[in-house]
């Protein structure tokens, strides 16, 4: 056999996050446009806000949410995250109009994200497709969003309420130069 040259491997995934302001136009864009479908515009709200892969987005199940009608939260870590009121409100809408979603096993599922098999999520290379369609980069986005949090807060908070390892949060406020790094978790009070 002659020996066999392949071309090099094209990464499509830009691990370069995108700019705060980049990012917060984005998000603005798909909460306001109403001619987006739902569930993406849903799961670029996650994506944009609380730097959640789509792998774990599309694992979230109808009760990973609660609305006490004042306030929807979101279970990805610990404690349940608090969605604002646009994407509350969004979540609340999408929520009611599951049942009426085109394929039948969408209709009995309890995952967020149902699949087109039954009982099955939706595939997360097809939810970072309607993502790209939409105009959000998923992975570039989730990077924004996770260097943004760990300069707001300390990492091993920012961790435990996104569902993140505490050394993967670590590790991402050295890189985008945060000065939480001696912060210690836990209850202080003793």
């Amino acid at each position: 056999m002659p020996r066999l040259t392949l071309p090099p491997a094209v990464i499509t995934q830009d691990p370069e996050p995108l700019h705060q302001h980049r990012r917060l136009a984005i998000l603005r864009r798909v909460l306001n446009d109403d001619s987006l479908p739902m569930r993406a515009r849903i799961a670029a709200a996650l994506v944009l806000l609380y730097a959640q892969p789509v792998s774990r987005i599309v694992r979230l199940t109808i009760d990973d949410v609660t609305d006490d009608e004042t306030t929807v939260t979101v279970q990805l870590g610990d404690p349940p995250s608090p969605l604002p009121e646009p994407v509350a409100d969004l979540m609340r809408a999408y929520i009611q109009s599951r049942p009426h979603l085109p394929y039948a096993s969408s209709r009995s599922s309890q995952w967020l994200f149902p699949g087109r098999q039954p009982g099955q999520p939706m595939n997360p290379v097809s939810l970072q497709v309607h993502l790209r369609k939409i105009g959000v980069p998923p992975q570039r986005g989730r990077s924004s969003a996770i260097r943004q949090l760990v300069l707001q807060a300390p990492a091993p908070v920012i961790a435990k309420a996104l569902g993140y390892h505490d050394k993967t949060a670590t590790r991402l406020v050295t890189e985008a130069g945060g000065t939480w790094s001696r912060y210690a978790p836990g209850d202080h009070t003793r």
